[in-house]
């Protein structure tokens, strides 16, 4: 059984970005700029364009160019309708979506969860149209958006995951290089936040607790996705999407 296109989704950036740097040491890394516009706005437009109607964005590194940024995008009319929760201190993942939930930002259904620094090309449906079809809360608590390594662009190391012959997700074992990588595109029901800590914890201490208990589902992204970890890394995605959107007709035969 899948859910209705959520309403709610929070975006992640309030990371140090340390990798990006010297790029990431004067602006947060989900303002960087690829293929002319900040990554924070691709983000926003893929939940635009899928109907997502509100975002929580969260910030901590220079919390007041995430806000300048999210009023230029809002000045100009351009959606989704965006709430900041500013973070003192470092929550990381878990921890920024948990303090979210608990605050009432984030609603009583299930929400998508996003890196502030991914992006990716949509296949002949958007992805965030097939998780939330794929997604079923009586049988999981989490969905992530897994991408080949073969499909990625920009360094992705040995991989997060390998996939069994029933479909359910596994932790590489030691020494293993595993196929696929989670691509920073999450739902999540907010029955996964059940028991979860106080303060900085990472999204994979509950998606261990979820794979143990058989309820953490995944599907495999249809497209390129972008991997944004150092300043190669962009010029790399710039080099591919502009390959996309301007193929060399000279070369057709």
């Amino acid at each position: 059984m899948s859910v209705d296109m959520p309403r709610v989704a929070m975006v992640f950036a309030a990371g140090l970005g340390r990798r990006m740097r010297p790029l990431s040491e004067r602006m947060p890394k989900p303002l960087l700029e690829v293929a002319g516009q900040p990554i924070l706005d691709h983000v926003l437009d893929r939940l635009e364009a899928a109907g997502v109607p509100e975002v929580v964005v969260n910030a901590h590194w220079q919390p007041g160019a995430i806000h300048a940024a999210l009023a230029t995008r809002a000045a100009a009319g351009r959606g989704p309708h965006t709430t900041e929760q500013v973070e003192d201190s470092l929550l990381e993942t878990g921890g920024s979506a948990a303090a979210a939930l608990r605050a009432g930002r984030l609603g009583s259904g299930p929400f998508f969860l996003l890196n502030g620094d991914g992006m990716w090309l949509n296949g002949p449906v958007a992805a965030l149209r097939r998780l939330a079809a794929a997604f079923d809360p009586a049988r999981m608590d989490a969905m992530l958006l897994l991408g080949a390594m073969t499909r990625a662009v920009g360094e992705v190391g040995r991989g997060d995951f390998a996939i069994d012959a029933h479909g359910k997700p596994r932790r590489p074992r030691a020494g293993e290089v595993t196929p696929y990588v989670f691509t920073g595109v999450q739902i999540v029901s907010p029955a996964l936040f059940d028991g979860a800590p106080q303060g900085a914890f990472s999204m994979n201490l509950l998606w261990d607790r979820a794979m143990a208990a058989g309820r953490l589902g995944v599907i495999v992204h249809d497209s390129l996705w972008f991997h944004l970890s150092r300043p190669a890394d962009i010029t790399a995605a710039e080099q591919v999407l502009h390959s996309a959107l301007n193929p060399d007709r000279d070369n057709d035969i």
